[in-house]
């Protein structure tokens, strides 16, 4: 199946250039918008698989429209684009639901493989990056509605697991913490997703710091 994308950024040589890069390699991309509010009502039309979702536009910004398009039921994956590594509207982003973020100068190999990869229901970026901007950023008592934070939901094992997902460790670096096989801590971190009513990786690393399962420079060293 062809992955559908939405591009919003409000300068046409980027758009127009991530079209021709996506399109080049067989990626669909269904509708542009030029402002926030021009993304939402296109992913409302057109119902992408993924938005490449620039964060400063007129009218309305990316973060914004990141809020409004991930607010309801939706399998839509938002990518944010940003010339900065360590933006506090990129950790605002994932902390609405967003699935990771892109260096606007990134290579087109990277691109297309970043928009495939979010539409299996994984993150882009790696722990560690995301760990970067929760620790700069994060506020433990921070009010974050989007983000379920009852955590009494969960049994002591998937709470050991959230914790080290927290601290970075991939599947495979959890089921060798935990002497487990993989295929089990993906059935904990499947059901960590749907009681906690996570997106992905990024948004329980976020969770993991939020509610104080994880604290800044946590596993450094190791």
């Amino acid at each position: 199946m062809t992955t559908r994308v939405v591009i919003a950024d409000d300068q046409a040589l980027v758009r127009t250039g991530f079209q021709m890069i996506l399109k080049a390699r067989g990626i669909e991309v269904v509708g542009e918008a030029a402002d926030g509010a021009e993304a939402v009502d296109a992913v409302r039309r057109l119902r992408p698989d993924v938005v490449l979702m620039d964060i400063r536009m007129p009218v309305m910004d990316g973060l914004e429209a990141t809020r409004r398009i991930l607010a309801g039921p939706t399998d839509c994956r938002v990518l944010i684009l940003t010339t900065f590594d360590l933006d506090r509207y990129v950790y605002a982003a994932l902390a609405a639901g967003a699935s990771g973020f892109l260096l606007k100068d990134v290579t087109p190999e990277h691109l297309a493989a970043a928009v495939r990869l979010v539409t299996t229901g994984d993150a882009l970026l790696a722990p560690s990056i995301t760990r970067r901007l929760v620790e700069r950023f994060a506020v433990p008592t921070a009010a974050q509605p989007a983000i379920h934070r009852d955590l009494t939901s969960l049994t002591p094992r998937e709470l050991e697991v959230l914790t080290l997902m927290g601290q970075g460790l991939s599947n495979a670096e959890l089921a060798t913490e935990l002497a487990l096989s993989e295929a089990t801590v993906k059935t904990h971190v499947a059901r960590i997703f749907a009681k906690l009513t996570l997106r992905d990786r990024a948004q329980a690393v976020v969770l993991a710091y939020e509610t104080g399962l994880v604290s800044p420079g946590a596993r450094d060293g190791r």
